[in-house]
């Protein structure tokens, strides 16, 4: 029997192998296009998460910045506060000075009202 005539059942079996062949590849490609699906989902998910940390690392980086310049205008608030303590204090001291030196005149004065009156 010459090879490109074959037996109806052998013909028929080589039929279904292919068949059986094409629908395994179909399957085949059908799990690989899920797969695929799969994958470009969770690639969208990481991208998304990457701009959420993305934009939280500026979030912070802005508060950051705000906090250093609330800390900076703060200590300029302190050193400001105590120059102005320590001028109150000069004030307060030659205040105190003047005050004495009133004292001791009218010391001096009343001594000399004494001394007059004897």
């Amino acid at each position: 029997m010459p090879k490109d005539r074959l037996p109806s059942d052998e013909h028929g079996k080589d039929a279904e192998g292919v068949r059986e062949r094409a629908e395994d590849q179909r399957q085949d490609a059908e799990h690989d296009r899920r797969l695929t699906e799969t994958l470009r989902i969770s690639a969208e998910a990481l991208r998304e998460e990457q701009e959420h940390l993305r934009e939280a690392g500026e979030t912070a980086r802005t508060a950051a910045e705000e906090a250093r310049v609330a800390a900076e205008e703060a200590r300029h608030a302190a050193t400001r506060a105590m120059q102005a303590t320590a001028e109150t204090l000069q004030v307060t001291f030659e205040n105190m000075k003047v005050v004495e030196e009133m004292r001791r005149t009218l010391r001096d004065i009343r001594l000399v009202n004494k001394l007059d009156s004897n």
